[in-house]
């Protein structure tokens, strides 16, 4: 589940730390302040679900000691070093042990924000990349975790097996939050490079000079010891997330880079397009020739409100994980609030509804609110919120029926007479409506 990055912030001088912790808080970033390397390293750890703001210069531990111990524990722990004047030499060093970046003392607080935003969004790249090769061993897995039954999700899978297949590189764009990426990993893991590398860059995180290096070389010193994303990814995938970003330059390198493979080509290249503006568009954001290769075959992800009773079944399933995460029960979602899940509009999407999910289950284990509250603030609306379409009632009935059934014979773990009995249905009618909304009792067991 996605959480909030952190920034842990280490300096020896108290005024220095809190100043920048304020600063950072003030641009909307969860800080943590230490002292000494020594005390940081006690809560910084590998997959640690943030970056790391250090001082070189402190007694005991110094900062390159203290990044040489992170890089030795993750090495792709964004690492942002503050140097005196005059440190500059030190500061190079610290580039080639593995920092992500330096500031000089004094510096300018919009600058560490803006360092601050693209080493967080690197590090969550990392982290989810991470977390699908731990949870997904191969593409069927993959696959399973693009649940759903809305005929939108059926055409999806369809469209990952067939173009998994193929050789032509892809774009993905669709809405925030739908889950782009995790659709970029299936088109890799279910073809025949599944085997190989798959290697993601995102271009936002990235100035201009330091992404033509990242993506084509050649690496300067101070990258660390990688080698450019072209040279790493061959034979394989090269994920492109944000691809809008490219600068005019890079775009024509990266087609060139297309038009020196051939055809079929070598590497695969699964642009992702995140631009969130509404009157623009990826094609817009790239030059024709570069567009028109990348978009051979495209995948648009459908937005969340179009995926209709899926949303109530992710809901269940979401609010299940965070409760025994947080170790209570899970909220009871009623008729109500069910058509009121149905017709928002979820602008942020799988993302939004994850974030609901969590919260629900935090206000349930408190025993004070309630989702359409909940809704009404992810929305910042005064009243409640409503899709510009609406849909008949038989369709709100019937989802929240299935739902019902669902998380009934989940608690009673697949119990038919249980489940009768709570639900005053007879076996004859409960069978029926079970076969009607694909519900099997084996699932349950």
């Amino acid at each position: 589940m996605p959480r909030t990055m952190k920034i842990a912030i280490v300096d020896d001088e108290q005024d220095m730390r809190q100043s920048i912790s304020q600063w950072l808080a003030l641009s909307g970033y969860e800080t943590e302040t230490y002292g000494s390397a020594e005390d940081a390293l006690k809560s910084v750890g590998a997959d640690y679900p943030g970056i790391v703001v250090s001082d070189i210069k402190m007694p005991g531990m110094d900062g390159i000691a203290f990044l040489k111990r992170l890089m030795g524990v993750d090495s792709n722990l964004p690492v942002i070093m503050i140097t005196g004047h005059g440190d500059v030499p030190m500061a190079v060093e610290a580039m080639r042990i593995g920092a992500y970046d330096f500031l000089e003392k004094p510096f300018n607080p919009d600058r560490m924000t803006e360092l601050a935003k693209r080493a967080t969004q690197a590090r969550r790249l990392t982290l989810d990349n991470r977390a699908l090769r731990r949870e997904l061993g191969d593409g069927a897995g993959i696959i399973q975790k693009l649940i759903g039954t809305a005929p939108v999700m059926e055409r999806l899978r369809e469209d990952i097996l067939d173009l998994g297949q193929a050789d032509g590189h892809v774009l993905i764009d669709g809405e925030t939050g739908t889950g782009k990426t995790l659709v970029a990993h299936a088109l890799h893991a279910v073809g025949p490079r599944a085997g190989r590398k798959f290697v993601q860059v995102a271009c936002s995180a990235f100035e201009e000079e330091a992404l033509s290096r990242r993506l084509f070389g050649p690496m300067a010193e101070t990258d660390g010891p990688q080698l450019p994303a072209v040279e790493e990814a061959r034979g394989g995938t090269l994920c492109l997330e944000d691809v809008e970003a490219l600068p005019p330059s890079l775009q024509a390198r990266l087609l060139t880079f297309i038009n020196e493979q051939g055809s079929p080509a070598e590497t695969r290249i699964v642009a992702v397009s995140n631009l969130q503006e509404q009157d623009k568009t990826c094609e817009d954001m790239l030059r024709p020739d570069l567009f028109f290769r990348l978009a051979a075959m495209k995948i648009t992800l459908p937005p969340l409100r179009a995926r209709g009773e899926d949303i109530l079944s992710l809901f269940t399933r979401l609010s299940e994980q965070f409760a025994d995460e947080y170790g209570c029960e899970a909220p009871e979602v009623s008729a109500q609030e069910a058509a009121q899940l149905l017709q928002a509009p979820w602008p942020g999407n799988v993302r939004q509804l994850i974030n609901v999910a969590e919260r629900a289950v935090l206000q349930s284990r408190r025993g004070t609110g309630t989702i359409a509250s909940l809704l009404m603030a992810e929305n910042e609306a005064a009243q409640p919120v409503m899709t510009t379409e609406g849909k008949p009632l038989k369709e709100y009935v019937e989802a929240f029926e299935r739902m019902l059934i669902d998380n009934t014979m989940r608690r009673h773990k697949g119990s038919i007479s249980n489940v009768m009995e709570e639900l005053c249905l007879p076996r004859r009618t409960l069978n029926e409506k079970m076969a009607k909304y694909g519900l099997s009792r084996s699932d349950y067991l």
